[in-house]
């Protein structure tokens, strides 16, 4: 669900955070539209209008744990647990922490990718939000849930600031909700 159909219509701040994201045209390949937040950080009103919300909506929902998708994940994840309360739990593509981990494969469009968490970083009943910048096909959100639910988490919600409006994974995140604050931009008259 949108935010701005959850509450927040009209709400200027979602267009601030819309207009803060950079879009980049054919990047990383031809026809792809990028949608790059690193503008959104640069941007200290929006950035902190993006973590507020978020924590606005999670804080009264007994989450223990944000699991952070790497890496764009990784700089709103820590932010909204530490508003709220919770531990944030770094999700890492492989060989990236050190000791003993647990794993999950998924595809892509062309091939596969695995997410990775330590041992023992989340404990049985838990409850999680996982978060991520940007949502397409949905893949990689529906690693981290079944990663989260192997060692027993609840995964209340996934969130992330930009997702397309027919998230064609909807169907993959096994009947979990997913919280979008803004939709991909596009540019008039790009190419």
């Amino acid at each position: 669900m949108f935010a701005a159909e959850n509450g927040l219509k009209g709400d200027p701040r979602l267009q601030a955070i819309s207009e803060a994201i950079r879009v980049v045209p054919h990047f990383p390949k031809q026809g792809i539209m990028f949608q790059d937040i690193t503008t959104l950080l640069l941007d200290h009103k929006a950035f902190k209008d993006t973590v507020d919300i978020f924590v606005d909506r999670y804080r009264d929902m007994d989450i223990s744990v944000v699991a952070g998708v790497e890496a764009r994940g990784f700089m709103f994840g820590p932010s909204i647990a530490l508003a709220i309360g919770a531990k944030f739990v770094p999700l890492r593509k492989p060989r990236k922490l050190p000791g003993k981990v647990i794993s999950e494969e998924y595809e892509l469009e062309y091939g596969t990718d695995c997410l990775e968490m330590h041992v023992g970083a989340v404990q049985p009943g838990e409850r999680a939000l996982v978060i991520d910048d940007l949502v397409a096909t949905g893949g990689t959100l529906s690693a981290a849930i079944r990663l989260l639910e192997r060692v027993g988490a609840e995964v209340v919600e996934c969130a992330c600031v930009v997702g397309l409006r027919e998230v064609k994974g909807q169907r993959r995140l096994n009947g979990k909700p997913l919280y979008i604050l803004v939709e991909p931009r596009q540019i008039d008259n790009c190419c």
